[in-house]
């Protein structure tokens, strides 16, 4: 069974596509070197809110996942984010459809 870690953020400062591609070139591949990593995503939900999606192999590396996250934030981030909350749990249906080429 795979591991989620879903944490909401505000956005304080900046927008929203500044801030995926500063994900994007920094935190994305810090997750890829990690063992048990496999997918990332960021959601706009609105009113200057996101959602960061992480899936993991073990519940174990979803909770590291908190504390990579936090220090990456902390030293690229603190001026435009602020962590509201953080959810690690079972994923238990996770399906999508192939994409055609």
């Amino acid at each position: 069974m795979r591991y989620t870690r879903l944490s909401t953020y505000e956005l304080t400062n900046g927008t929203f596509h500044e801030l995926t591609g500063t994900a994007e070139k920094g935190i994305l591949p810090k997750f890829e070197k990690v063992p048990g990593f496999v997918n990332f995503g960021l959601v706009d939900i609105g009113d200057r809110k996101m959602v960061s999606i992480s899936i993991w192999e073990t519940r174990e590396q979803a909770q590291n996942s908190v504390n990579m996250a936090a220090s990456w934030i902390k030293e690229n981030l603190a001026d435009r984010v602020r962590l509201v909350t953080t959810f690690i749990g079972e994923l238990a249906l996770f399906r999508g459809v192939p994409v055609s080429a």
